[in-house]
């Protein structure tokens, strides 16, 4: 069941396809931006579309020497401050000075008449990306490994000094959880289709219930197995990749997200709650994941987790209503985005009850 899922998944998003017809660019004029902006670029190009990805769509540029990607705010009416490629391209900008695992960012346009919106290019990292969190096509040493490496991934993150690398200004320090609801009420509100009331009492209870900033770091928003490149035969992150959601704050937000999987039911990709013996099988428990969480970034232990839990999991239904509300005004960016309408009432019932076990 599992590998099946994984092979479903990995069909779905793996690989490139023809551009899709919404998404049509001027092949001339990138080109000609590109010979200005890009160093060391010689064409001819080709220009074809990454299946995965949800949000900014995303395409491969092919040379007969090098290839590139790029990304894009996609056309059409947008939610306030989503989309923003810009932020994307700053942040793997400044990471990519650290010897941290961001692919190089060559060039931004903020010109929206050369393609339509803005982009940026980086570029191609050559390595695999993985679709199904429970990897059913390793063994357990390898399971294991790739846990540790993604995790090490994050907690370097996390220790990276953001003032002394340049984003200072990358958000704001503190209120971080309380900012991230409110931006989230107000998306989820722009992008309502029907009324879910688990949400309603979400939005009511989250923020008057947020935990204190402990810590301020730089937070990837999206942290997960497949917004990364691992290396083609060893169990090393060689890119982090979907930066959209990055800025200042608080880091346990980042890694009580990565611990989502724990708790996702199995039907969901990459759910680990049906495997019975996680040691066994190569991947930690919560406990022995927090345990070196906290090993690597020098904290003696981590708050009771169902609060984080349930907010993670209204921020997923208020990310996923986002598709939704996409899919109504035309401009979701990949073809499974409607398989995410049914995602939003089961992922608001399972953040309510998280919320009811931290006291709600």
């Amino acid at each position: 069941m599992a590998k099946a899922a994984e092979q479903s998944a990995q069909e779905m998003n793996s690989g490139t396809k023809p551009v899709d017809e919404r998404h049509r660019i001027d092949e001339a004029r990138l080109e000609a931006w590109l010979r200005a902006n890009v160093e060391g670029y010689k064409g001819p190009l080709e220009v074809r579309q990454f299946k995965g990805g949800q949000s900014n769509p995303t395409y491969q540029l092919v040379t007969p020497k090098q290839r590139y990607v790029l990304r894009r705010k996609p056309p059409g009416k947008l939610l306030p401050s989503a989309h923003a490629v810009d932020r994307e391209f700053k942040v793997i900008s400044a990471l990519g000075k650290t010897g941290f695992p961001v692919a190089k960012a060559y060039a931004l346009c903020t010109d929206d008449e050369v393609i339509g919106t803005m982009f940026y290019v980086m570029a191609e990292v050559q390595g695999r990306i993985l679709w199904d969190g429970t990897l059913p096509d390793h063994e357990p040493a390898e399971r294991r490994a790739i846990y540790q490496a993604k995790l090490e991934t994050l907690a370097a993150l996390h220790n990276t000094d953001y003032e002394a690398i340049g984003l200072g200004d990358f958000g704001k320090p503190g209120n971080y959880f309380t900012r991230q609801i409110d931006r989230w009420t107000k998306q989820y509100k722009a992008s309502e289709t029907t009324a879910i009331e688990p949400m309603n009492r979400m939005m009511e209870w989250l923020p008057s219930h947020t935990p204190d900033d402990d810590r301020t770091s730089i937070v990837h928003g999206d942290y997960r197995l497949d917004n990364m490149i691992l290396h083609p035969t060893e169990p090393k992150v060689i890119a982090v990749l979907d930066w959209e959601l990055s800025t200042l704050g608080n880091p346990l937000a980042d890694f009580t997200y990565l611990l989502m999987n724990w708790v996702m039911p199995s039907d969901q990709r990459g759910g680990l709650a049906s495997i019975a013996d996680l040691p066994a099988y190569g991947i930690p428990t919560v406990e022995e994941y927090v345990a070196e969480y906290c090993r690597l970034t020098g904290r003696d232990h981590l708050p009771q987790l169902d609060w984080y839990f349930s907010y993670n999991l209204f921020r997923l239904a208020g990310i996923c209503q986002g598709i939704v509300g996409r899919i109504r005004d035309g401009t979701a960016a990949s073809a499974h985005a409607s398989l995410m309408e049914a995602r939003v009432p089961l992922l608001a019932s399972a953040a309510w009850g998280f919320a009811q076990r931290a006291g709600a």
